[in-house]
């Protein structure tokens, strides 16, 4: 069973782990397959293949979206590293992006077909995906490319040059993060020998000096077709599919060579241990690790209750021991392990100053005393339910299968994440607290000091079984989820939506037939002016974030348990749930906007977190630099709903700010006498209207309402550079105020000029420059904002760099944009960008949550998706005279504001 890294990376604010699943069947008969090629186990619509050299190929159909995902997973990461060569699976990521003799730019034929695309590497292995529309020739070049890659990326030594201060630029920004260097200091802590010690980015040094030819081993050792897992979903047709792989991937040799052995395993602790880290910042952290099983182990399964009934919030034992007596901000819990034993982190964000002891010391209790205090069945229902519902809403979506499968290929199996689904409704308390109390001991903690003593309470990390042994019992599911082709096509679009007016607010309705009947809501509700704002920002903005802490009828648990009964994920404004609950999701909704009890321990607990946050924000350099921009540009005097407030305003703001004047607020502001709501999926819509009246159509605001007109500023641009002592990442920014509508002539034109210049990924001009040829920079790019209702447009460019770094990076931007203005952009580019651009919108179109949020926007501009259809006509009708002309036009260097902000005594 495998909840617990589906849980762990959602614990973690990361992807969740999840899958589609979609009944395909026998599609064709296995005399169909093509030569030489082996089916292998099937479920829930997912079919394994294998080819000869040991390929192993995974097919997931599914019509629904007009999108296909190809993703490549090896079965090598960080875990494989020898000594003195940490970081160089990450490295080798990036080296694969660097071309073949046959594919010389990869990233640049990423950007021409408009693919979204990434590698990420982590203990146990690295992948490699692209998402795109759905087509034959998109298809057909992305199997050829990942082939081809697979044994003839260039992995050469003048790429390896240029990459390497982009690495160690990613790698100093990390570095910068409290939580980042504290848990990669844990590790260390935590493992004598095991490579999960290390962090995967790996040692300063051995980034700096690998040498080239351990780096072509490696690659020639790992990216092999008997070590690797190809997998395709979405709207493709599985017999050409399975053809064409043959004839790309089938046509490589089977590796003679053997896989190196891994047989280091850790010895177990002996004691508790404990690391600090003293570096300048603004809040403080309290994490205690526990080494725990291998996720192949029963005890992870168990451990990831454990885990959620901790670190749950409201309704968390920490967040109820910590953060509701005041003793911190924010609590978390979450597992990192994989093939081997990992570790199991649980820790709270305390503000700077506060005494750190008592935190710890509670931290401790709370989770040592676990397994004397069972979970409840009221507990373990509420993780059944998040567990179910987050696999089940990733059961829905073909396009996240690749990424998020990687971790079972890694470990093994596949259909371990269903073998888990199927085990999850028998889990019992018993079985979750023996397990805690095997691993959360004193002697297995990384938190104290070492203390000699005779009788150590030693943890037994059990070895992992084998795979065959986990899965033998195993029966696969055939999916009955269905779904309609849906074509996102504007005018396909204005036609299956209707639209009307329910009191105050304007409504699109498109129903469509969805996989487990999936909807998305999106409601845009607008009160207040000009002049009744005047010196509410802040009073607004906790009025909005108290709405969830409870209502008349709710606590604050309470109201979470019920968003969840109701599948509802997301906020009150945008949110997924599913057809059969929706008139109850628009109900409860409805009721925390208009019956918000604004409890006032929730408030003192809310002020609390912003002040953190606030302190927390205060010497990074990119929240610097913006704010230095942001202020340098603001028109608006002090109080005015649209001025930017510097952090010591903010924090005066929020210490002053009563619950009275919340409440008043809500009172006052609260209403839908004007908005927009927006609902996209499988739903009835006749049935659905008179609850959208019964909820909003007699809920009026006491207040006037006009919106919110932007201006520019004209003011002398700003040339400013900000110390930020003992940061290691730097960054630069520019902002230029641009009197553009998004209604102009001119913003297409502009678009496809800044996609060119820094808005088209890693084959941008910009990124091209500062990352590909000059090194300077992990990640950087440029941005056009055009008014809807105004003129107040901007142009701006961000990037990051080393504070060395800070002057090459400077005068590479502006040398790139003189060049662009100067000479201007190529027809390739254009047509290049005018690609991207179109085929990223048509992808954009089938995203219903996505789809929703235009809806509310055109509503709100009276307007419908012909404008959109209008908009793209316009985006292919653009002529390479016409895009250079309107970047010469718009863009003078001479008016840029620019900001930087690094250590000083680095720069």
């Amino acid at each position: 069973m495998n909840c617990s890294r589906l849980k762990s990376c959602a614990a973690a604010s990361l992807l969740l782990c999840g899958l589609s699943t979609y009944a395909t069947g026998s599609a064709w008969a296995a005399s169909a397959l093509p030569q030489g090629v082996v089916a292998g186990p099937s479920t829930d619509g997912i079919s394994e293949y294998r080819l000869p050299n040991g390929l192993k190929v995974l097919l997931f159909p599914d019509a629904a979206k007009p999108t296909v995902t190809v993703n490549v997973t090896y079965l090598v990461g960080s875990r494989h590293e020898n000594y003195g060569e940490t970081g160089m699976a990450h490295l080798l990521e990036h080296m694969l992006f660097k071309g073949t003799p046959r594919h010389p730019a990869i990233v640049q034929d990423f950007s021409q077909r408009g693919m979204e695309f990434n590698g990420t590497t982590s203990f146990d292995r690295t992948n490699y995906y692209e998402v795109f529309q759905a087509s034959e020739a998109n298809l057909k070049w992305a199997l050829t490319m990942e082939a081809d890659r697979m044994l003839h990326s260039k992995v050469a030594r003048k790429d390896l040059d240029a990459e390497m201060t982009v690495v160690r630029n990613e790698y100093e920004s990390g570095e910068n993060n409290p939580f980042d260097v504290l848990l990669k200091r844990m590790q260390s802590v935590a493992y004598d020998w095991h490579s999960y010690g290390r962090s995967t980015i790996g040692n300063r040094s051995d980034i700096e000096n690998v040498r080239i030819e351990n780096l072509q081993a490696f690659y020639r050792t790992y990216y092999q077709p008997d070590n690797a897992v190809l997998l395709v979903a979405g709207k493709f047709d599985p017999a050409s599919t399975l053809a064409w792989i043959s004839k790309t991937f089938g046509v490589i040799p089977k590796p003679k060579r053997s896989l190196p052995p891994f047989w280091t395993v850790e010895p177990v602790q002996d004691g508790e241990r404990s690391v600090v880290v003293r570096r300048k910042g603004d809040m403080q952290l309290v994490v205690v690790g526990y080494k725990i099983p291998s996720a192949l182990q029963d005890d992870s399964d168990a451990l990831s209750f454990m885990s959620e009934i901790l670190g749950d919030t409201p309704n968390g034992r920490l967040h109820k021991a910590l953060v509701e007596s005041g003793k911190a901000a924010q609590v978390f819990s979450y597992a990192q392990t994989g093939y081997a034993p990992g570790l199991q982190l649980m820790g709270a964000v305390v503000k700077a100053g506060e005494p750190l002891e008592p935190v710890r010391d509670a931290l401790i209790a709370t989770v040592e005393s676990f397994a004397s205090t069972p979970p409840t069945e009221e507990e373990m229902t509420r993780v059944r339910r998040s567990f179910a519902n987050g696999i089940e809403k990733a059961l829905n979506d073909p396009q996240r299968v690749g990424v998020s499968l990687s971790e079972e290929i890694a470990l093994g199996d596949w259909r371990l994440l269903f073998q888990g689904r199927d085990k999850l409704p028998g889990f019992t308390s018993q079985q979750v607290a023996a397990a805690a109390g095997r691993y959360l001991k004193r002697d297995n903690r990384v938190v104290g000091t070492f203390v000699p003593e005779d009788a150590p309470q030693r943890a037994e990390i059990p070895p992992a079984p084998p795979v065959e042994q986990v899965m033998k019992d195993f029966k696969g599911q055939n999916s009955a989820l269905t779904a309609e082709v849906f074509d996102p096509d504007q005018d396909n679009v204005d036609a299956r939506t209707a639209r009307l007016d329910i009191g105050g607010l304007k409504v699109a309705l498109l129903p469509k037939k969805n996989r487990g009947a999936a909807v998305s809501v999106n409601l845009q509700l607008h009160w207040g002016d000009e002049k009744n704002l005047f010196g509410q920002s802040i009073v607004a903005s906790f009025a909005n974030d108290m709405l969830m802490r409870g209502t008349s009828k709710y606590t604050r648990q309470q109201l979470a348990d019920a968003f969840s009964e109701l599948k509802i994920s997301g906020g009150l404004y945008q949110f997924d749930t599913t057809g059969p609950h929706l008139a109850a999701a628009l109900e409860l909704v409805a009721h925390v906007l208009k019956q918000a009890s604004f409890p006032q321990a929730e408030f003192e607990q809310l002020r609390q977190q912003w002040l953190v946050a606030i302190e927390a924000s205060r010497n990074e350099a990119q929240t610097l630099a913006r704010n230095a921009l942001d202020q340098h540009l603001n028109p608006y005097p002090k109080g005015d709903p649209r001025a930017t407030m510097s952090t010591d305003e903010l924090l005066a703001a929020v210490k002053a700010l009563t619950l009275e004047q919340v409440v008043a607020f809500h009172q006052q502001y609260y209403g839908a006498s004007h908005g927009e709501l927006a609902i996209v999926g499988d739903f009835d819509a006749a049935a659905i209207k008179p609850v959208i009246a019964a909820q909003f159509a007699h809920w009026d605001s006491k207040v006037d309402y006009a919106p919110l007109m932007r201006s520019n500023a004209d003011k002398a641009p700003l040339h400013s550079f900000i110390d930020t002592p003992d940061k290691e990442n730097a960054v630069y920014m520019a902002r230029l105020p641009l009197a553009l509508n998004i209604d102009d002539e001119d913003m297409p034109l502009l678009e496809l000029a800044n996609y060119i210049f820094g808005d088209g990924g890693l084959k941008s001009r910009l990124m091209d420059r500062i990352r590909q040829k000059d090194g300077l920079s992990y990640g950087g790019g440029s941005n056009v904002q055009a008014g809807e209702l105004d003129q107040a447009g901007s142009f701006s460019i961000a990037a990051i760099a080393a504070p060395q770094n800070l002057k090459k990076l400077s005068a590479a931007i502006q040398q790139e944009l003189e060049h662009a203005l100067k000479d201007g952009f190529t027809a390739q580019e254009l047509a290049r960008a005018r690609s991207g651009l179109l085929q990223q919108r048509a992808q954009n179109r089938a995203q219903d949550g996505i789809l929703a949020a235009g809806w509310t926007n055109n509503l709100f501009l009276k307007r419908s998706y012909s404008w959109s259809k209008a908009y793209e006509a316009k985006l292919r009708a653009a002529t390479l005279a016409q895009v250079n002309a309107a970047f010469r036009k718009a863009i003078d260097p001479s008016r840029l504001s620019v900001v930087t902000a690094g250590d000083a005594s680095k720069k």
